[in-house]
């Protein structure tokens, strides 16, 4: 298998396509609904607590709709940082906050690992 079709084979898994469609799609809405990005951010409208709103809405109830909201609330503040001093810095495994657990414990372990902390029969 040669490397362009590892990848390709490997996105098929670890991307969604519909989402980044969807992704896109509120994007052209959101132009034609409040006007260019470039227009309100970061000055008029704060990215950040916007996406924090679409978590909370999500988390409430459960529509996936505020999730492509998130991403694009994350993209519109990479693009146009509130944040003073923002940047970009690629970083390594090391100074990774890693991920939580469904048990709320922090991990920076493999997906094929079985945990101390794991549920009885995951």
């Amino acid at each position: 298998m040669n490397r362009n079709t590892q990848i390709e084979s490997i996105l098929k898994t670890q991307i969604s396509d519909q989402f980044l469609k969807g992704m896109v799609a509120r994007m052209e809405m959101s132009f034609f609904k409040y006007g260019d990005v470039k227009e309100a951010y970061p000055e008029k409208i704060d990215a950040i607590a916007s996406l924090q709103q679409r978590l909370k809405k999500y988390s409430e109830t459960g529509n996936t709709e505020f999730l492509m909201d998130v991403a694009n609330f994350a993209m519109i503040e990479f693009m146009f940082p509130r944040k003073e001093g923002a940047f970009f810095q690629a970083t390594d495994s090391d100074q990774s906050p890693g991920r939580t657990t469904t048990l709320g414990i922090e991990t920076d372990r493999p997906n094929i690992i079985k945990h101390q902390y794991s549920r009885e029969g995951d």
